[in-house]
């Protein structure tokens, strides 16, 4: 992680933020949503290594690595399943066709993220299909000034290397740099890492490599074209990833590009339109005996090929956003063959503020895909300022995920696909309070989300095999807390606390009475707590993070991670403990995640 110099931007409010939809651009104090920020100055204190292990500080995110530092994670909201939140960079979406296993292999290193915006709830009215339980939106940096950063790290368990994994101990390193151009008409970000480690266990080694660009180039004050491009190739060893015990030797190597265009335009001082285009591609090397390719080797390649256009206009009695969206997905497979679908969407919004303190959002996605038809997805938000600082809001709404093609057609390895299967439906609502001023900010909220058609992978015995199916109805109520406080600002003593709790009261309706065995219905989170304290001064700064996860069907734990740096002119160097008190856990399947693990950075900054 790039941790650049230790200033007054820790100052950074919540309420400076816009958050990043498509269309309508809502400030963070004015949404009637429940969502969670993570800001760049929360990233630098944060004891993380990868977007997968940050997001496990937002109580109601559900990380489930089986890998560490970004070698694979699936992302889950509010006890939904990973196939059904949707990911995006800079609102391009990112998720995977073939699988959502791969959503979160993302081209973007550390350092070139500004903040990352997590939308509650079905969002298929702002993104349509697949956001059925909620969004994960990574919000890239513009730079501002020109910088360069640069930054070398080193860890290790110092455990032993198990027997049968060569000699030493468990260890990685890593590089990251990255630069910031600027001209009078122009801001240019690029970003490159590597990481690579030994692994933490038998057969667990990853090489990790990201580049990363980013451009804005104005015409003049209120017109720009945006570039955006980056490429990701991660190889690790998946011993027990997705067929335990049996693939002990497998191995899986991803490789992922991103590209996307866009022109930022304003045809008056009312009417704004942004037309994009986006293309993304995944090469998916799937090796169940990395030293013999010929035992169940698949391969896999998917292209996603996007054009839309945004636009809105305002009027003197509210905001109307419009657009039009055109997705295509592609994809090669020697195990499922070669697929492809269309999807095509229209979609409207208006908001405005119907009495005083009163707003409302209310908008519909018109949903066409060449496999299941039409659907629409209505939603509204209101919300009621009770205060400068006291907010009341309410939202409803709904959404699709529609199976993925691994779902449809897999087969092999354990597993069967479905082609019978039919899209997943939700229904949700939710209602809350926020305050926010300079010191501090509380969302409380209460939410009940009902899945039809939910999509579970079920066998009748451990001899079987793993087949999908619709015959379920998962039913969930939720409580969500988030506190974030500044507790003093002086000049050369500043303290800052946050504390996140979200409970789970799941329920399944099971349409078929047989006695099955199921892959993702009984592994919802339950208990969820999430506190940090972190001090800082001139040169010193010092955090601690606390994590508890209790799930329906695991044991829960408690996890402890620290992180000091020390700045020195131009030069920051940094000390973090994870895993602090040397838990043994897991969070999917049967595989044991790292334990103590130290790691040492050196990061410079100009």
């Amino acid at each position: 992680m790039s941790t650049t110099a230790i200033d007054d931007t820790l100052t950074t409010h919540l309420n400076e933020v816009t958050v990043t939809e498509n269309r309508l651009r809502i400030p963070f104090t004015e949404q009637n949503r429940n969502i969670d920020i993570l800001t760049k100055e929360d990233i630098k204190q944060l004891p993380a290594h990868s977007i997968n292990e940050l997001l496990s500080y937002i109580a109601g995110v559900d990380v489930r690595q089986r890998g560490p530092w970004g070698a694979q994670a699936d992302i889950s909201i509010d006890g939904g399943t990973f196939e059904q939140t949707m990911i995006l960079v800079n609102g391009v979406k990112v998720s995977d066709p073939q699988t959502a296993h791969h959503s979160m292999n993302i081209p973007v290193p550390l350092g070139a993220i500004e903040r990352i915006e997590v939308i509650r709830g079905p969002a298929a009215r702002i993104y349509g299909i697949n956001s059925l339980t909620g969004a994960i939106n990574i919000v890239t940096r513009v730079p501002e000034k020109q910088f360069f950063d640069a930054q070398l790290n080193a860890s290790s368990s110092f455990k032993n290397k198990e027997e049968g994994d060569g000699k030493g101990i468990y260890n990685g390193r890593g590089i990251q740099l990255g630069a910031g151009l600027t001209t009078d008409r122009s801001n240019h970000l690029i970003y490159g890492s590597y990481d690579t480690s030994n692994g933490y266990r038998y057969n667990t080694p990853f090489h990790n490599g990201k580049i990363f660009y980013q451009g804005k180039i104005r015409n003049d004050l209120q017109n720009s074209w945006n570039l955006m491009a980056g490429y990701t190739h991660n190889d690790f060893g998946a011993n027990a990833y997705y067929a335990p015990p049996h693939d002990r030797e497998a191995r899986e190597i991803v490789q992922t590009a991103l590209f996307s265009i866009d022109f930022d335009g304003h045809l008056s001082d009312r009417w704004s339109i942004k037309p994009r285009l986006s293309y993304r591609y995944n090469h998916d090397d799937y090796r169940y005996d990395q030293h013999n390719l010929d035992l169940y080797r698949n391969l896999h390649h998917t292209h996603v090929a996007t054009a839309e256009i945004n636009t809105t206009y305002r009027t003197d009695v509210g905001t109307i956003g419009f657009g039009l969206e055109a997705r295509n997905e592609f994809m090669i497979s020697s195990n499922m063959g070669n697929r492809k679908r269309g999807n095509y969407g229209v979609y409207a919004e208006y908001k405005t503020a119907i009495i005083n303190r009163l707003a409302a959002n209310i908008g519909a996605y018109l949903n066409y895909n060449s496999k299941f038809g039409w659907q629409i997805y209505p939603g509204l938000d209101l919300g009621y300022t009770l205060t400068n600082h006291w907010r009341l809001y309410v939202n409803t709404g709904s959404g699709e995920r529609v199976p993925s093609f691994t779902d449809l057609y897999t087969t092999g390895g354990g597993n069967i696909g479905n082609p019978e299967l039919t899209p997943e439906k939700a229904w949700y609502a939710e209602s809350g309070i926020k305050f926010n001023d300079q010191r501090w900010f509380l969302n409380a909220s209460y939410f009940y989300r009902k899945i039809t058609d939910f999509i579970d992978w079920t066998r009748p015995s451990a001899e079987e095999n793993w087949e999908p199916s619709n015959f379920l109805q998962n039913q969930v109520q939720g409580i969500n807390i988030a506190s974030k406080l500044k507790i003093a600002s002086e000049e050369e003593n500043k303290w800052y606390i946050g504390l996140s709790y979200n409970f789970l009261k799941p329920k399944i309706i099971n349409a078929n009475s047989n006695n099955l065995l199921s892959k993702y219905a009984i592994e919802s989170l339950k208990h969820q707590l999430v506190a940090s304290a972190s001090w800082h001064t001139t040169h010193l700064s010092m955090s601690v993070a606390q994590r508890f996860v209790e799930r329906i069907s695991y044991k829960n734990y408690f996890i402890t991670d620290f992180k000091a740096h020390y700045r020195w002119e131009k030069y920051v160097i940094k000390l973090e403990a994870n895993n602090l008190f040397d838990i043994t856990y897991i969070e999917t399947s049967t595989i044991p995640l790292p334990g103590r693990w130290f790691s040492l950075g050196l990061n410079y900054a100009l």
